[in-house]
């Protein structure tokens, strides 16, 4: 290989301890066997992006940086669409290929799992992941039922009611109950907000059924995700990461999606300022990223390119995955630091377009043709440049990628299972139904109910005084009363369970 060219990899990617590996360099068809391409763990918190077409390595680099990233004691956090991450958990097998592999590239591999908390949105393949829908928000709710700027208008000005009259929503039925009042008896209550249409209403309510037949009731609710629990360091230093397992919900992809904004939304308002740091406190994968940005308003990307660009000073890195650099909006592009570009192909005038664009995203080079790079890399090698320690973009190099020491492939259920009874898992798997917005309304139309049924009359006979005294005394009566007593009581204050969960509220 020309030695200039690894005379450059030299000094773009400096030795360092505090970095992750990805790889070797590749230029006229040689792999330097040095694993001299690397990634200075302080600056992950600039964000990247991990691009390429379908089947050429973008899980496998976002595996072994996870890892790499685990064994330094950094949390991370990933979306597992296609089901193939969990593997993360145990040794991956030795093989020829592996072999070949850590032969070409210099690197030292050895096998080794990492530890895993399964997350899921449904509860069924992991900690039961949800949401309150006051929390969530109109702006994230509204992508997720895909409504118009009209129909997002009324939305938030709904909330914006219920924050005023202190109607809190917690679940799917509290927003349907708001809804409903406000298009019945509570229509006047709208009127110094705005108003809204029936026609209106009938789309809010349908687009709720709608999501709650695709499994929403299970993700929106309570106990809320704690971030605290995203941010977890096991006994041997390493950061745990959490797998959020997505394969029954992957016919739905608006709302994994949109539930991972949400959640980079919660990091960046809970967490605190911390500038920059020798390492990130979580690094947040963000798989299938166009179906975030698909339909969506130019209100909703300027939200999303307002948290990435100011969540680097909470210490979090996000990582984009993704097949093309232009399924993601220009003003995010530009917020992502890294780029590790797998190859894209050039099969139709709108594939050269998009190819060119990619090109284009990289510093020039006396090294590479860039766009033909892209079209000629192998499965597991990428173009790869990353913002060096002084903020400065490396320039491009050809990169084959170190393997991953973890399994490459899932769980199999009978792995899963012992992994779907942790104390995480335990934590979330009851869900908690407090008092808010649908109880509330309840309360209020029985009060304006009983307010307007007329007084019962007095009976005009009485049973003999000293006959009503010997029932009373009863023994039968005595339990009868105690009973309704209870239920009574019961109905009111809820169980002494749920009144201890009160309290901690």
């Amino acid at each position: 290989m020309d030695q200039r060219v690894i005379d450059a990899a030299r000094s773009a990617f400096p030795a360092s301890p505090n970095a992750v590996t990805l790889g070797a360099v590749v230029h006229a068809g040689e792999c330097h066997p040095e694993p001299l391409v690397r990634l200075e763990l302080a600056m992950l918190n600039r964000h990247g992006l991990i691009a390429g077409a379908t089947g050429t390595g973008k899980t496998k680099t976002l595996q072994l940086l996870a890892e790499q990233l685990c064994a330094a004691g950094v949390p991370v956090f990933l979306a597992d669409v296609k089901g193939d991450l969990s593997g993360l958990a145990v040794a991956g097998e030795a093989s020829e290929r592996v072999a070949a592999r850590a032969a070409e590239t210099g690197f030292a591999w050895k096998p080794g799992g990492t530890p895993v908390e399964l997350l899921s949105l449904t509860g069924r393949r992991g900690a039961q992941l949800r949401a309150t829908i006051g929390s969530f928000g109109p702006a994230l709710l509204a992508k997720v039922l895909g409504l118009n700027d009209t129909q997002t208008s009324v939305l938030t000005m709904i909330f914006k009611l219920c924050d005023d009259r202190d109607l809190e929503l917690y679940d799917f039925a509290d927003l349907r109950a708001v809804i409903q009042y406000l298009a019945g008896d509570g229509a006047e209550l709208l009127e110094s907000y705005g108003g809204m249409s029936k026609a209106t209403v009938g789309v809010l309510l349908r687009e709720l059924v709608e999501l709650e037949m695709q499994g929403a009731l299970a993700f929106f609710g309570e106990p809320e995700l704690e971030i605290e629990d995203l941010l977890q360091i096991d006994r041997d230093g390493r950061g745990v990461i959490s797998v959020l397992e997505l394969t029954d919900v992957q016919d739905k992809p608006a709302l994994f999606s949109t539930f991972l904004m949400w959640l980079l939304a919660r990091l960046y308002g809970e967490l605190p300022e911390v500038g920059d740091l020798a390492k990130p406190k979580l690094v947040f994968f963000f798989d299938e990223a166009h179906l975030l940005f698909d339909g969506a308003s130019k209100a909703f990307v300027d939200q999303v390119q307002q948290v990435v660009r100011l969540i680097r000073s909470k210490g979090v890195g996000i990582f984009f995955i993704t097949q093309n650099p232009k399924d993601i909006p220009g003003d995010v592009l530009g917020q992502l630091g890294h780029r590790v570009q797998h190859a894209l192909r050039a099969f139709t005038p709108d594939d050269e377009k998009a190819l060119n664009a990619a090109a284009r995203t990289f510093a020039k080079t006396d090294f590479y043709d860039v766009p033909e790079t892209l079209t000629t890399l192998g499965i597991g090698e990428a173009l790869v440049s990353v913002l060096s320690p002084n903020g400065v973009p490396t320039p491009p190099f050809a990169t084959r990628m170190v393997p991953p020491g973890s399994r490459m492939g899932p769980l199999t259920e009978s792995e899963i299972a012992p992994r779907l009874a942790t104390p995480l898992v335990r934590k979330y798997a009851t869900a908690i139904d407090r008092e808010s917005a649908r109880e509330k309304l309840a309360a209020e139309a029985a009060a304006e109910t009983d307010a307007r049924r007329p007084p019962r009359r007095a009976s005009a006979t009485k049973p003999e005084p000293d006959r009503l005294e010997q029932i009373m005394k009863s023994p039968v009566a005595k339990a009868v009363a105690t009973t309704v007593v209870r239920g009574v009581m019961g109905a009111l204050f809820g169980t002494p369970s749920r009144r201890r969960r009160k309290s901690l509220w």
